[in-house]
């Protein structure tokens, strides 16, 4: 019996069991879909996870203040107040550093009118704008000049707009907001972003730091000074000239710990990528464990098939089908159950995978290496289970096959 002819007789059979066999590739439907799905969503957070991190600022070095030792228990980063302006002055703009803002912050009831809203208000520098690579859907940004002067002016998020008006694009250029009972006037509104990093600059309200500090927080600490480097192969280097200068301008002794803390974004980024890809690569391995389950259903549906089928193959065997002919059908059988089950595993991991992302509000993203990669398992599984339940067929004897009731 030549190969194709096998394949007609496999066929035949799968399609006169048509239950037995669909729930024979159930399992494989399940772990193929499985593992699409579940490496699709992780490419999705790995992605969003980046593109956030991105969003925080373009060759981004963050200094934020140590953390305190109070009777051996260690407070967390930023515990210290250690930043101040002086700090900022000590940064120099050069062939490694593009800008520098420095960062400090409160939350504070914002009123215009009837309207209200409880928002975050930074105060900044101009370097913010171009290390945040902020854009201006219309009026100005904050200038040197209004951080000098301690002005008392506000950059809007469109979110904090429609907050206070009820319509993101209302007319707000010139009017007086009061921030905590502090009037600031409103000099431009910010282009929506959506979520950016780990806070939405849509629904924040930018100021010069000098008035924020001196109007709404009383003190001139700064919570973190924002640095963007030149390119992303010069981060190292702003990141060395930034702690060189700041070991001097706090009196830094050499091997004594510092008093701040310089993250690198790039270094951020590979943490969290690394971290995101290690949970997608467990997701995906406890999925493929349901694959395996499916080719142990197979295996046994498979010899069930061969004690139901046992006179059949007597009658074959005595007719003149080898032990081979008899091996390769029961065979095919198993693969063409195991491809078809990918297949289907594979438009319900697609499916699956799209749902579970708008359920999340994430995209996802499948690779075709999944895709190949459990195709593929889901054929071999089909094989390495398929061969014991394929042997004992062939491995019958004839006489004893017909004698079987």
């Amino acid at each position: 019996m030549n190969i194709f002819e096998s394949i007609r007789v496999s066929l035949r059979a799968l399609r006169a069991n048509k239950l037995r066999s669909v729930l024979t590739m159930l399992g494989i439907i399940i772990g193929v879909a499985a593992v699409i799905a579940m490496v699709g969503i992780g490419n999705g957070a790995t992605a969003s996870i980046t593109s956030q991190i991105q969003g925080m600022g373009s060759n981004l070095l963050t200094i934020s203040s140590g953390q305190s030792n109070s009777g051996g228990v260690k407070g967390g980063v930023g515990s210290l107040t250690t930043l101040s302006m002086t700090d900022v002055s000590k940064i120099q703009i050069g062939a490694a550093v593009k800008a520098v803002a420095p960062v400090s912050g409160t939350n504070a009831q914002v009123v215009l009118g009837s309207g209200n809203t409880s928002t975050s208000i930074t105060g900044t520098t101009e370097g913010y704008e171009t290390i945040k690579n902020v854009t201006m859907a219309r009026g100005r940004y904050l200038t040197k000049e209004d951080v000098s002067s301690g002005a008392r002016v506000a950059v809007l998020g469109p979110t904090v707009v429609e907050n206070l008006l009820g319509d993101a694009n209302a007319s707000i250029i010139g009017d007086i907001i009061k921030i905590n009972n502090v009037p600031f006037q409103v000099i431009g509104v910010t282009t929506a972003t959506g979520s950016t990093g780990f806070q939405s600059s849509d629904d924040m309200i930018t100021a010069p730091i000098t008035t924020v500090q001196a109007r709404l927080m009383g003190k001139k600490t700064l919570r973190n000074i924002l640095v963007s480097a030149t390119s992303a192969d010069m981060m190292q280097t702003a990141q060395d000239e930034i702690t060189a200068a700041l070991h001097k301008a706090h009196k830094i002794q050499t091997g004594k710990a510092d008093d701040f803390r310089v993250q690198n974004q790039a270094d951020m980024l590979a943490t969290m990528t690394s971290v995101t890809q290690t949970l997608t690569m467990l997701l995906g391995g406890i999925a493929g464990i349901s694959l395996l389950v499916g080719g142990i259903g197979i295996m046994n549906i498979m010899l069930v098939s061969v004690t139901e089928r046992t006179r059949e193959i007597g009658i074959r065997k005595a007719i003149g089908a080898k032990g081979m002919d008899i091996l390769l059908q029961f065979l095919i059988e198993a693969v063409v159950l195991s491809i078809l089950g990918g297949g289907i595993g594979i438009a319900l991991g697609y499916g699956g995978s799209s749902l579970a992302g708008k359920a999340l509000s994430m995209s996802t993203s499948i690779s075709m290496t999944s895709v190949f990669l459990a195709f593929g398992f889901s054929a071999a599984i089909g094989i390495i289970f398929g061969v014991f339940p394929a042997r004992k067929a062939a491995a019958m004897d004839p006489i004893d096959a017909l004698r079987y009731e």
